[in-house]
């Protein structure tokens, strides 16, 4: 039977990305993506809803991203779902992640700002390049779910 796990998410994140190395010295950056959805109920009220989705990078995609990425940064993720489960004080617990296999930046990147950043151009490429094969992922079960949006 075939499957297919594949996410496309548009957003905003609500923190910096987060850049860690793993002891292999794979890079990883933790991002958290507000993605916003409108809409009209049944009496005409508009509404919006907002979901918060915890994104990880790895290889070069992650340090870029923690080089030009910042808190507000919106971004376009092309990924798949992680589920991850542990146990906290005897409860236990479970989580669904995106893990980017691309991520292009949709804004300018932060230190444009500053005047010495390279061209945009060069910094979309080489953030869409995905960051090679399989790497080892690390389950991060203390993530903080209290994060406030921007």
């Amino acid at each position: 039977m075939a499957s297919m796990n594949k996410v496309f998410l548009m957003g905003h994140l609500t923190r910096d990305p987060e850049v860690r190395y793993i002891p292999s010295g794979a890079a990883v950056a933790d991002m958290r993506l507000a993605v916003n959805r409108r809409y009209k109920t049944q009496q005409g009220e508009d509404k919006e809803e907002t979901c918060f989705v915890n994104v990880s990078a790895w290889g070069r995609t992650a340090e870029t991203c923690g080089q030009y990425l910042s808190k507000g940064s919106q971004v376009l993720v092309e990924g798949r779902l992680r589920y991850d489960e542990w146990e906290k004080e005897g409860q236990k617990q479970s989580r669904l992640s995106v893990v980017a296999e691309r991520v292009q930046f949709m804004d300018s990147p932060r230190r444009a700002q500053y005047g010495d950043a390279p061209d945009t151009e060069g910094a979309k490429a080489s953030a869409d390049r995905p960051s090679g094969p399989a790497r080892e992922e690390p389950s991060d079960p203390a993530g903080d779910d209290d994060d406030l949006p921007f």
